[in-house]
């Protein structure tokens, strides 16, 4: 084409993406030129694209600057954007305007490369006037055109690296050249979008990385000690080293944000994590914890948070010690974000149990507990506490703290919204322990619990009213003023398990001072038991808890009789039949016999009218320790008052003892071995020309104070393994055996 055909330039210009600027207070405008020639005759002869970026700079922009004006004089004045885009500039403005100069990260990209030099360092710069884009700062414009000029310059030497590196990432900044810079294959470092992720691992950038940052914990290892000798030596030379080691510490912690930055987004794929893992992460990442910088720490904890989901990463948090201590010292901290992430790490941390006791031990339950009034950190702390609650030897410190209180004041000013669970959770634990409950109940604590339990027939607030009522002492008695509100719920219609829960309650109100008769005719509560006793006829848990109602309620005389008297008796051996499978049920029957025996009227059908006395019998082997025990003690019972039942439980117990012996005698292998069967002379004993049973050796009367039933078992003594004992189990006696411990109902809520 002859330069003379080419009569006219026309121009013309679309615009782009509109943003703001990373460093500068400055919006960036990105557009695209197209510039074409026209002939003689007003045809096209040759045309040309071209992307160009314009900054307007905005120096008057400040914390008091009308946004709306300043929006409509940069869409006047600049006709690259367009009038229908001024809610955009508005938007963009305002987030200049607010944008803080040490802010951590950009709304859409935080990227950051540097390379910094120890030895061409001229400058103390403090942490808080360093912009987190130090050394990017351009004379000239990065253009999407030129990324091949950028890339050649990363081949260079370190400024030429440095020029080349901003450049790219200026362009990286606009996702719209996100595609043209990921065909080029020479770009691996840009790693905020999952599509980069297989290039930069092709180009092994995150092994660059974890050795860039254990070399540099290396470093700052060696900065501190040398840091550390100069302090012997002079004061000046100190300061002078000191001012030095800052200035490293700004660049480095800069450099670690960075390559942790990367590493933490190349962990979405498990399998990165994994190869991450294997060459230490998790060490690494604990031995950063030791910095200040908390745009660093956010990042750090964040990292190990995301990590201690897995097991494997867990555990290798478990064996670094230091952990714990370190994460403690930033409980509590004024960085609002750092704060929460760390104690997001420790709710994920405290679902370990030797893990939960390093919490302990580290001094952090009085610092979660001082948290409970910070409305943003309330819930994540309190599941922390909870999950230290669940183990019952750290129960009684929280009562060394002011959390009863708060968790008090909580509950009551619910009002009539519905209690949140971790709160109602952590209360039902802590009511666990004797101290705890105690405070619970100071001033109109009981009152305010069984008001607002009744009143919305709260299943889980009456579960922690249920965990107090089973601590002996001055707070059991403050249930009687409540055990009629208690036995009014059980006849009615209520929900099943807030009946459980008020059952229970009642169970555990074993007062010297409460007129069980009285309760029972008054609320009509013989028919109920007796019904809920039938197999079948409710949910396992409420026969249970009848049958436990019923072993409490069975220590007075009266009461005994007035069950004998309703067949309670015969329902008992029956549901025993239908649960001999479950130890629970099992147990806290034989309990109940256990109870009923001490009471003339309800022993006599016991030991003449029932097979009881077998069943216990049969389980006087029972694998289950407990139901051994109250086996035990309810057949010792028996045999002082039913001469052949006390036969029948004493061969029992001499087969069982000695059937090794027994099965030599069947089978005619006695030796020398059962020296205590014969006499010196090697003679079996011989009583009136009897061999003497081994029944005998260890259950003879003789000595014993012969009983009869009209005697009171209070006046019952046994030398039974040359021990004097009192009446086992009776109330008031220290020797006597409990109720058998029932399944423990602690609500576990994992967050």
């Amino acid at each position: 084409m002859q330069a003379d055909d080419a009569r006219y330039l026309k121009r013309k210009y679309k615009g782009g993406s509109l943003d703001v600027h990373p460093t500068e207070k400055a919006l960036v405008v990105q557009y695209e030129v197209e510039a074409t020639i026209l002939g003689e005759m007003g045809d096209p002869m040759l045309g040309e694209r071209k992307e160009c970026q314009k900054i307007i700079r905005l120096k008057s922009l400040n914390s008091n600057t009308d946004i709306a004006s300043l929006a409509r004089k940069v869409v006047e004045e600049c006709r690259l954007i367009s009038p229908s885009r001024l809610p955009e500039v508005e938007q963009l403005l305002f987030y200049l305007q607010n944008r803080k100069k040490s802010a951590g990260m950009r709304r859409r990209i935080d990227c950051l490369c540097f390379v910094y030099s120890e030895k061409k360092e001229k400058k103390q710069i403090k942490p808080r006037d360093l912009t987190p884009f130090e050394g990017m700062e351009l004379d000239e414009e990065a253009n999407i055109n030129s990324i091949d000029d950028y890339v050649e310059l990363l081949y260079e030497d370190i400024p030429e690296k440095i020029r080349g590196a901003t450049l790219i990432l200026h362009l990286a900044r606009n996702p719209d050249n996100l595609e043209e810079l990921l065909q080029n294959g020479a770009l691996g470092f840009y790693f905020y979008f999952s599509q980069f992720h297989g290039l930069i691992t092709h180009y092994k950038i995150g092994v660059l990385c974890m050795s860039i940052i254990e070399h540099e914990l290396k470093r700052y290892d060696l900065w501190q000690d040398e840091l550390l000798k100069k302090k012997k030596n002079l004061k000046k030379e100190y300061e002078k080293a000191l001012k030095k080691y800052h200035g490293l510490l700004t660049k480095q912690e800069q450099l670690l944000r960075v390559a942790l930055y990367l590493l933490l987004n190349l962990s979405e794929d498990t399998r990165t994590e994994l190869k991450m893992r294997n060459k230490n992460i998790v060490h690494l990442l604990v031995k950063t914890l030791d910095r200040d910088s908390e745009e660093l720490l956010v990042l750090v904890v964040s990292f190990l948070k995301k990590l201690s989901i897995f097991l494997e990463n867990k555990n290798d948090m478990v064996r670094n010690t230091l952990i714990l201590e370190k994460l403690a010292k930033l409980v509590p901290c004024e960085h609002e974000d750092l704060l929460n992430v760390t104690l997001r790490l420790l709710l994920n941390l405290s679902f370990d149990t030797g893990l939960r006791s390093k919490m302990v031990q580290a001094d952090l339950l009085p610092k979660l507990t001082s948290l409970l009034g910070d409305e943003a950190q309330r819930q994540i702390a309190m599941c922390i506490l909870y999950h230290i609650s669940m183990d019952d030897r750290f129960k009684s410190m929280f009562a060394y703290t002011d959390c009863i209180p708060q968790v008090m004041k909580m509950l009551f000013d619910c009002g009539d919204e519905r209690i949140d669970a971790e709160l109602i959770s952590f209360c039902i634990n802590l009511a666990a322990n004797k101290r705890n409950a105690q405070i619970m109940c100071e001033g109109n604590g009981l009152k305010m619990l069984m008001k607002r339990a009744l009143k919305h027939k709260d299943p889980l607030m009456m579960k922690m009213i249920r965990n107090i009522s089973q601590h002996d002492g001055p707070s059991k008695n403050l249930f009687i003023d409540y055990v009629g509100d208690l036995a009014a719920q059980i006849g009615l219609k209520e929900e099943e398990e807030f009946v459980i829960e008020c059952l229970g309650t009642l169970s555990n109100l074993t007062i010297p001072d409460l007129d069980w008769e009285l309760v029972l005719k008054e609320y009509n509560l013989v028919p109920y038991l007796k019904d809920h006793l039938k197999p079948g006829s409710a949910e396992d848990d409420l026969i249970l808890e009848v049958v436990i109602m019923i072993g409490t309620v069975s220590m007075d005389d009266s009461c005994a009789v007035m069950l004998a008297k309703s067949g309670i008796i015969p329902a008992l051996i029956e549901l025993l039949n239908a649960q001999q499978e479950d130890d629970e049920f099992v147990c806290q029957i034989v309990y109940v016999f256990y109870q009923m025996v001490f009471h003339q009227a309800t022993r006599d059908v016991i030991i003449k009218e029932t097979q009881a006395p077998a069943y216990l019998i049969d389980l006087m082997h029972d694998k289950n320790a407990e139901i051994r025990k109250v086996c035990d003690n309810t057949l010792d019972i028996i045999a002082e008052y039913d001469v052949e039942w006390g036969k029948k439980i004493q061969s029992e117990k001499f087969r069982w003892h000695n059937s090794q012996w027994l099965e030599m005698v069947e089978n005619r292998q006695m030796d020398e071995a059962e020296p205590f069967m014969y006499g010196d002379d090697g003679e079996p004993y011989l009583q009136n020309g009897d061999i003497l049973e081994r029944s005998d050796l260890f259950y003879s009367a003789d000595g014993i104070i012969p009983v009869d039933g009209a005697i009171s078992p209070e006046f019952f003594t046994d030398f039974q393994n040359g021990d004097l004992l009192g009446p086992q189990g009776f109330p008031g006696s220290a020797q006597g055996i409990g109720r058998p411990e029932s399944v423990v109902f602690i609500l576990s809520v994992w967050c």
